[in-house]
C-alpha cells in the first residue's frame, strides 16, 4: 500500500494536520445525501485545496461509504496532498479486534489512515456501552495496536472528551493513554455535545497537554456558536491538528467551519496550514462545495460569504473610499472574494462614488449628479425599492444623473394590456398584448404565457426581435416577488427583481408598484435597457 499516510505539499508538513471531516460528519447536516460519486467529487475539491486528511466515511457501516474506498482504491481518487482516512469504532466488548467485522471493514478499505472513535466519558462508557473502564480502555489498546499492526496510522477521536474530563479526567486520560501506548498518533479531544466556550475549553487543551505530552487534536461541534472560536483557541493552547467540515455543515448547528478556521490560522496566526496558492482558492472551493450539496452558499460565511466584506453605511464608504483597509480586517482577494458596496437609504455621496467605480463609472468631481444620484436613492428606497441586489438598476439610475440621453430605452411604450383566461378545461392562460413604438415605427404584438408576466415579456420580445437582433440571447434567469406592508391596513406595494442572463453575463434590475404587473415591466424594462448599453446597436 503506497498511498500517503501524511501531508504533503503543505508548507507545515506533518507537524500540524487541517483534517477534513465533510464527508462523514458534515454529512450528517439535516437535508445532505451526497452519493459516492458525490464524494468523490468534493473529496477532490478538498485536495486541490491542500488539506492534510480527508476523512471518506465509515467503511461497513454505510453502503455508500464502502462504494466510495473501493471506488477510490481501485483508481478514481487520486489525491495530491491529503491522505485519505476511514472512520470507524474500536472492537466491541469481549471480541477480539481481528475477529471484529468492523474492524476488519476499516482494513478493506485500503485507506492509510484510520480514525477510531472511543468514548472518554465514564458516564457514557458504563450506561451506553454498558462496561467498564478497563474494557473501555483495553478495546481501544486492542484496535489501536491491531490496526498499527497491519500498516496503518492510527488517530483516536476521543468522544465527549471536555464532559468526561470536567466529570472523571482519570478516566478520560486512561482512554487517551491506552490509545498513545497501542501506538495512536493524536488523540482528538472532541467537544462532542458542542457546549464549550473558548476560555474553558483552551484551559483545558493546556492542561491535557501538559499533563500527557501527547499530540493533541480538536474537533469541536457548534451548539454554543463558538466551533471555530473553540479551535483556534485549542491551537493557542497547544494543539496541532484541526478537524473541520466544509462551510460548518455538520449534526444539529454543525461543526468548526474549515474556511473560516484555515482562514484564521493562515491571516491572523500567520500558521501557513495550507499551500501558498491555496488560500485565494478558499471562496470558489466554499461555493462548489455548497453546489455539490445542493445548498445555497452562506452569504454572511466568515472569509468566503458574498457578503462578507460587503459594506453598507455612509460612514463606512467614506473611510473605504480613503482606504480599504480601514474597514475590512483582511483584504477579500486574499481568500478569493470581493468588497461590494451596497447602496441603500444609508448610502451617502462616498457609497455612491465608490459603487460608481465598481460599476465602471468615474463619478469622482460630479457633486451635482451624485447629490442628485443620492437624493434619488433615498426617495425610492422609502417607496419600496432596494438597489442592494439590483446592480443593474443602480447603474441605470446613476448613469441617467450624468447623462440621460446615453441610458435611452431602445422603445418607447404606448400601452399594454394582459388578460387572464380560465377555459373550459381548467386549463388558465394569460395573453399580453404591447403596444410600443421602435425606431419610430409603431409595433402591436400579442403574446401567450403561463403567467400574467411571462406573457408580458413574450409580448415585448415577439415587438422587439425585429429591430433587436441580440434580444434572442437575453433570458429571464429568476424573477422575486416581495409584498411590502409598511403599516397594517394600507394598501401593499409590491417589489421584484428579475435576473437576466444572455449567457455569458447576469445582471438584475428592481420594479417596485401596487400592481405586481407593472413592478415586472418596470423590471424587465431596465434589464433590456441595461443590456441595451453594453450592446450600443443602432435599432432598426
Amino acid at each position: 500500500m503506497n498511498r500517503p499516510t501524511a501531508p504533503t505539499g503543505t508548507p507545515l508538513g506533518d507537524s500540524f494536520h487541517v483534517y477534513d471531516t465533510t464527508l462523514r460528519d458534515g454529512a450528517q447536516r439535516e437535508g445532505i445525501s451526497y452519493s459516492a460519486t458525490d464524494k468523490l467529487a468534493v473529496a477532490r475539491l478538498l485536495d486541490s485545496l491542500g488539506v492534510g486528511f480527508i476523512e471518506g466515511g465509515w467503511p461497513g457501516a454505510l453502503p455508500k461509504d464502502t462504494e466510495f474506498f473501493a471506488r477510490a482504491a481501485a483508481g478514481e481518487l487520486e489525491l495530491r496532498h491529503a491522505a485519505l482516512v476511514a472512520f470507524g469504532a474500536t472492537r466491541r466488548a469481549g471480541v477480539a479486534a481481528a475477529d471484529d467485522p468492523q474492524v476488519r471493514a476499516l482494513l478493506d478499505s485500503q485507506a492509510p489512515v484510520v480514525t477510531l472513535v472511543a468514548k472518554s466519558d465514564r458516564r457514557h462508557i458504563e450506561r451506553a456501552l454498558r462496561t467498564d473502564v478497563a474494557e473501555a480502555a483495553a478495546m481501544v489498546f486492542d484496535t489501536v495496536r491491531f490496526l498499527v499492526g497491519e500498516g496503518r496510522r492510527v488517530f483516536l477521536d476521543a468522544e465527549h472528551f471536555f464532559d468526561g474530563y470536567a466529570h472523571d479526567p482519570d478516566c478520560a486520560l486512561r482512554v487517551l493513554q491506552s490509545a498513545v501506548d497501542a501506538g495512536a498518533d493524536v488523540v482528538v479531544l472532541c467537544d462532542t455535545n458542542g457546549g464549550q466556550l473558548p476560555l474553558q475549553l483552551a484551559e483545558t487543551v493546556a492542561e491535557v497537554v501538559a499533563r500527557t505530552g501527547f499530540r493533541v487534536g480538536i474537533h469541536c461541534q457548534d451548539d454554543t456558536a463558538c466551533a471555530v472560536a473553540n479551535t483556534v483557541a485549542a491551537v493557542q493552547a497547544g494543539a496541532t491538528h484541526v478537524q473541520c467540515t466544509a462551510n460548518g455543515y455538520g449534526e444539529r448547528t454543525g461543526n468548526a467551519d474549515l474556511f473560516a478556521v484555515v482562514g484564521n490560522l493562515v491571516t491572523k496566526l500567520d500558521m501557513p496550514v495550507l499551500p501558498a496558492a491555496a488560500l485565494p482558492e478558499l471562496t470558489r472551493v466554499s461555493h462548489a462545495l455548497a453546489e455539490i450539496a445542493n445548498l445555497a452558499p452562506d452569504t454572511h460565511q466568515a472569509y468566503v460569504g458574498s457578503s462578507a466584506f460587503a459594506h453598507k453605511a455612509g460612514l463606512h464608504a467614506s473611510a473605504i473610499k480613503v482606504d480599504p483597509e480601514l474597514y475590512n480586517h483582511v483584504d477579500p482577494a486574499t481568500v478569493g472574494n470581493g468588497m461590494r458596496v451596497l447602496v441603500t437609504e444609508m448610502a451617502g455621496r462616498a457609497s455612491l462614488e465608490l459603487k460608481g467605480r465598481e460599476l465602471g463609472l468615474d463619478l469622482a468631481g460630479r457633486h451635482d449628479a451624485l447629490g442628485r444620484a443620492v437624493r434619488r436613492v433615498k426617495e425610492l428606497e422609502a417607496r419600496g425599492w432596494s438597489f442592494e441586489a439590483a446592480d443593474a438598476s443602480l447603474e441605470l439610475l446613476l448613469r441617467r444623473e450624468i447623462d440621460e440621453a446615453e441610458t435611452e430605452a431602445p422603445f418607447a411604450l404606448e400601452s399594454y394590456r394582459v388578460v387572464l383566461d380560465h377555459r373550459a378545461d381548467g386549463e388558465v392562460v394569460s395573453e399580453a398584448t404591447v403596444r410600443v413604438l421602435v425606431a419610430g415605427e409603431r409595433v402591436i404584438a400579442t403574446a401567450e404565457g403561463n403567467g400574467p408576466v411571462h406573457a408580458l415579456d413574450a409580448a415585448l420580445r415577439k415587438a422587439l426581435e425585429p429591430a433587436l437582433p441580440w434580444l434572442s440571447s437575453v433570458e429571464l434567469a429568476d424573477y422575486k416577488v416581495r409584498i411590502l406592508v409598511e403599516h397594517p391596513g394600507t394598501d401593499a406595494v409590491t417589489r421584484v427583481l428579475v435576473q437576466s442572463s444572455d449567457g455569458e453575463r447576469e445582471w438584475t434590475t428592481v420594479g417596485v408598484h401596487g400592481n405586481i404587473v407593472e413592478a415586472s415591466w418596470l423590471a424587465l424594462c431596465d434589464a433590456l435597457v441595461h443590456k441595451a448599453l453594453s450592446v450600443r446597436e443602432p435599432v432598426g
